[in-house]
Order: C-alpha cells, then structure tokens, then sequence
C-alpha cells in the first residue's frame, strides 16, 4: 500500500513535467503562428512580393499544418508523443533558421513550410498526453491551461518581437528561435513519457476505476480514422473551429498590424502592442473558458456563448466608423476579441468525447484541421480582397491599402465567424464524458 501510494504521487507530480516540457515546445509553436504580422513589412519589402504572395507566404505555415493533423493524430496514438514532438521541434527548428537566412519569396517559402511541418505535430501530442496523464473531468481545464501558456509564444510574437526586430533585425531574430526548438528537441526526447505505465506507474485510467485503452501501438489506424471520420458529431466542432480561428489569426496572424499601420499612422512597435493585446485576451478567454466548461460540465453552451460574443465584437470592430474605430477603443476591442475567441477550445474536447478513447490523438486531430483549414483559407482571401482594391500607392516596396479596402477584408471574417455560431449549434452535448458507446 505504501508503495502504491508512492507511485501515485509520483504520477501526480511527473505529469507536471511532461506536460510542463511539451507546452515549452507549444510556446514557440504560437510564436511562428502570428510572428508574419509584425515583419510583414520587411517581408513585403525584402522579396518584392504582393498582398497575396505574402498572405500566402504566412499561410503556409497552416496550409502543411492542417493537412498534417490526422498524420499528427495516428502518431500519437502510434509512435506516442515523446518521439513525435523531438522529431518535430527538430524539423521547425530547422525551418526556421532557413527562413531567417532566405534570400528571396522562394526559400521563404521552403523554411516555412518545415515550420508548418514541426510544428504541427505539438498540440495533438499534448492532447494526448493529457489523455493519458490527467483525468477525464481535468481534459477541459487543461486543454485551457494549455491554450494559456501556448498563447504566451502570441505575445512574445508581438510587442517583443517588434522590438527585437528593431534591434538585431528579423533573420537573427527567427534564426535564435530555430536553436531554440532545436533545444526543446533533446529536453523532449531526455525527458517526455507517453503514458505512466512507461515509467511503471499505475494509468489514470485504473485511478479513476474505469478500462485502460488499448495501448496505441495496437491501434488499426485506417479502422480508427473510418471511425472518427464517418462520426457526424465529430464536424460541428470542425467548422466552427475554422469559422472562429480562421478569422483570428487572419487579423492577428497576418493583416492586423499593416491595418494599424496605415489606418491609424502607428509605427510598427505600437501597432504589435493591440495585437498583443488580443493574444492576452485569448490567453485569459482560453482559460476561462476549459475551466467553466469542466466546472458546470456542459461543453455546447459555453461554446455557444463565447462564439456568439466574438461575432459581436467583430462586427463592432468591421462596422465602426466605416472601418476605423476611435483609436481609445482599440485596445479594449482587440482585448475582447481575444477574449472571446477561444471559446473554439472546447472544440476539442467535444470532439473527443463523441469517439473512442483509444484514438484520442486522431478524433482531436480531425477537429484541428479546421482551425487550420480557415487560417490557411483567410489569410491569402483577405490578401486577394485587398489587392483587387489597391490604388497602385507604394512606400518603401510596400503595397499600401485604404481603410475601405481594409474593411472589405475584415468583413470576411465575419462572414467566417457567423459560419461558426451555426455550426456550434449542431454540437453534442457530451457533458464533460466519453459518450461514444451511447451514441454509436
């Protein structure tokens, strides 16, 4: 008994670690994902390139990021987390120090898509390693606090970044990020464990009373993705992830500083601080909104509240004064909109609550691609919008566009976020449980 009891609370505290070590590696996954927005002017300067090219040049680090998350989810579920994350810190590391040395669009491109391709591997492991260290009733809560440390990479991709460009230039800047995802590598590989039992400690599952899974290297892979594919409760929380994160990152990720920018006069410092401030929000939002979910143990009606609060937000943001909202509310605006947004996190959860716990990683996976598969969508749509309404005006190489063409973008992710909240409305209700076996 004495020792048993040992074994748990080392399970209780190893965990930590873990998980501690993989959200390291979540941290600079973010900061690639948004970092485009602040150097989009060096971006648009130094290769010569259009509104279009250079949403396209962001996106492509969701383009391989989506197409690789059911890959991500099998190796999981398969190959397990520790093995997956180093091979992929390694491969994002690379990417990104290719990028910092590009000389022109085209190895641009080629060190961003290796970013995509690293990094895109991170989250669904740490989902699955919450799958496999901490409790059902927990997933929500840490899927939250997860999105909070993550969503720190956001921040440091805004005002600290600007600032770091200012004084050591962007390819020095994305080169020091590439040795470190290189370190995470070998801190994930020394350290990371798939499941307790790895380190002969008893499964959560066991603790909580309930059948261990099979364990992953059992796992028929094409059966598992039939299963999680051919589940039409698993799509609701797909589309609206697109919807809601799509149009976020579109505006945060890519054209909301340029927006600032030109719109409003800010320098590039002090545009990067209103981005930041929507990373913030989303860091308390993404918080808040795991925690509440687990708390009153309902994931639709959360999910629904916090995606009709982000479309308000939005259309505030889009219609104000033609486009243009008083620069006083800017910072208030941009901090509710990150506020509101994550309420896509409860995505995931509902998403693997509606399959079969042993293919958490693939079930999770299948619902990421659509934050993905909007981001990869909006960023370049709102490129071509403002390109087919540029009046020919450059400064420094850089393509400058108006407030109405600007408003035309956004207006698109509206649109976006407005697909979400009637997707939202077709998710199972799961309350907080695998109910998988009740409706299949």
């Amino acid at each position: 008994m004495e020792q048993e009891n040992r074994q748990i609370k080392k399970l209780m505290t190893y965990r930590w670690l873990v998980w501690g070590i993989l959200c390291m590696s979540y941290v600079v996954v973010f900061f690639h994902r948004v970092a485009p927005a602040v150097v989009a002017d060096n971006l648009m300067s130094e290769f010569g390139v259009t509104g279009a090219a250079l949403g396209n040049l962001g996106a492509m680090y969701f383009y391989v990021y989506m197409v690789m998350q059911i890959p991500s989810g099998v190796l999981a579920d398969t190959l397990g987390a520790r093995k997956t994350v180093a091979a992929g810190s390694l491969v994002a590391g690379a990417g990104s120090i290719i990028f910092g040395l590009a000389p022109g669009i085209n190895m641009g491109y080629a060190g961003r898509f290796l970013v995509g391709l690293g990094v895109s591997v991170v989250f669904i492991a740490i989902l699955k390693i919450q799958s496999q260290w901490f409790k059902e009733s927990e997933f929500g809560t840490m899927s939250g606090l997860t999105a909070f440390i993550g969503n720190g990479g956001a921040v440091l991709a805004g005002t600290p970044l600007a600032m770091a460009v200012i004084a050591f230039g962007w390819r020095s800047v994305f080169i020091a990020i590439g040795i470190i995802n290189i370190f995470i590598a070998l801190l994930a590989y020394a350290i990371v464990r798939n499941r307790p039992r790895d380190m002969g400690l008893p499964s959560i599952a066991r603790l909580e009373g309930r059948q261990e899974s099979e364990s992953g290297e059992k796992l028929d892979v094409m059966k598992s993705l039939k299963t999680v594919v051919s589940n039409k409760y698993t799509w609701p929380g797909f589309f609206a992830f697109a919807g809601m994160f799509g149009s976020f990152i579109a505006i945060t990720g890519m054209w909301g500083v340029p927006y600032l920018m030109t719109v409003y006069g800010f320098d590039k410092t002090q545009a990067s601080t209103y981005t930041m401030t929507a990373m913030i929000g989303v860091m308390i939002g993404g918080l808040l909104v795991g925690s509440i979910s687990d708390r009153i143990g309902k994931r639709k009606l959360p999910f629904l509240i916090y995606g009709i609060a982000y479309f308000l937000v939005l259309a505030v943001f889009v219609f104000w004064n033609g486009g243009k909202a008083p620069e006083g509310a800017l910072y208030p605006m941009f901090f509710l909109m990150g506020l509101t947004v994550p309420g896509f996190i409860v995505s995931w959860a509902a998403g693997k609550e509606v399959n079969p716990p042993e293919v958490a990683g693939i079930a999770t996976g299948t619902v990421n691609i659509g934050g993905f598969l909007g981001s990869s969508v909006m960023q370049p749509l709102l490129g071509y919008v403002l390109d087919r309404n540029w009046a020919g005006q450059l400064i420094n190489g850089t393509r400058i566009y108006s407030q109405a063409a600007y408003q035309q973008a956004f207006l698109l992710c509206l649109i976006a976020a407005g697909v979400a909240i009637v997707s939202i409305l077709f998710v199972k209700e799961t309350n907080c449980r695998n109910i998988y076996h009740q409706i299949k």
